[in-house]
């Protein structure tokens, strides 16, 4: 039995010159949450929408729930519901008729789901969608993906607009009402506290390219940044994810073993001035700043 939901390997993706992916190899594991991270264009919609046929790769291949994609690929479609960036709503109907309109196409559809979420999210479900607010434009495109039932539920900056309240009654339902039913989440964001709050696994991407894909506990676990002042220090190793440099002082962002490549650096003589474990926020801010590299995809694997 296939352990990913999603798996991809050297995917790639251009639009005319424009390289909105570039040999992508991801793996995210049935039954978790898996937060996608990056900047805005680093090519996490395209993604999204590769993966689910919306988009053709130019090459590289991609597995979701253990089908290849490939356009209007039914068996996928059937098993997984995608929230996109824009949200698109029929502006004409109530939020009341986009729920009948839409339960029909989905065996696994909820009505009880529907209604627990409308409630829970406070949606004025009478209201016509043109007259609703951008949160609440929100709010109704989670509830139809919600009630699907589906397998997978792929989603695009999915809390945009959403108050704090309501933010966090929306993470804590797909922690409680999916993953925990052994589904799988796959949700891209910029926004990191979104992703510490209720991720298993993290994917940092940047020009198309994964910077990193980990658990993040390891992430927690294992990065730290060391600061050391010296001559001759060195500028690549194993583990060293990025250096920054000034003058005769160094700032280390370690994959791993921080402790002992300190221990190591003051055998050579150096000054060593600060081990501290790293945040997720640091250690996405750093891969995204570094002035050199050379921390791989499975290194925490």
């Amino acid at each position: 039995m296939n352990e990913w939901a999603i798996e991809t390997r050297q995917l790639s993706k251009y639009y005319g010159d424009v390289k909105a992916l570039d040999g992508l190899t991801l793996k995210a594991p049935k039954g978790s949450v898996y937060g996608y991270l990056g900047r805005n264009g680093a090519g996490k919609s395209t993604t999204l929408k590769v993966l689910l046929g919306l988009a053709r790769a130019t090459s590289g291949e991609a597995h979701v729930l253990g089908e290849r994609v490939r356009p209007e690929n039914l068996a996928i479609l059937e098993r997984t519901a995608y929230v996109g960036e824009n949200k698109p709503l029929y502006e004409w109907m109530s939020a009341e008729q986009m729920v009948r309109f839409t339960r029909g196409f989905y065996k696994s559809w909820s009505d009880e789901a529907a209604r627990r979420y409308a409630e829970m999210l406070e949606i004025p479900m009478r209201r016509k969608i043109k007259k609703l607010s951008k949160g609440n434009r929100t709010k109704v495109s989670l509830l139809l993906a919600l009630a699907q039932g589906a397998e997978l539920l792929m989603l695009d900056e999915p809390t945009s607009g959403l108050d704090p309240v309501y933010l966090d009654d929306v993470l804590r339902t797909l922690v409680e009402h999916h993953v925990n039913e052994g589904r799988t989440v796959f949700f891209s964001s910029h926004d990191l506290s979104e992703v510490e709050q209720i991720a298993e696994w993290v994917g940092i991407i940047d020009n198309g390219k994964m910077l990193l894909e980990a658990r993040l506990d390891d992430i927690r676990e294992n990065f730290r940044t060391v600061i050391a002042s010296g001559n001759g220090l060195p500028e690549t190793g194993e583990n060293i994810a990025s250096v920054t440099r000034d003058g005769n002082f160094r700032k280390y962002v370690l994959a791993r073993g921080g402790e002992s490549f300190a221990a190591s650096l003051e055998q050579q003589g150096a000054a060593v001035l600060e081990v501290k474990a790293m945040s997720l926020r640091e250690v996405f801010l750093a891969l995204l700043r570094k002035e050199s590299a050379n921390v791989s995809v499975e290194v925490l694997a």
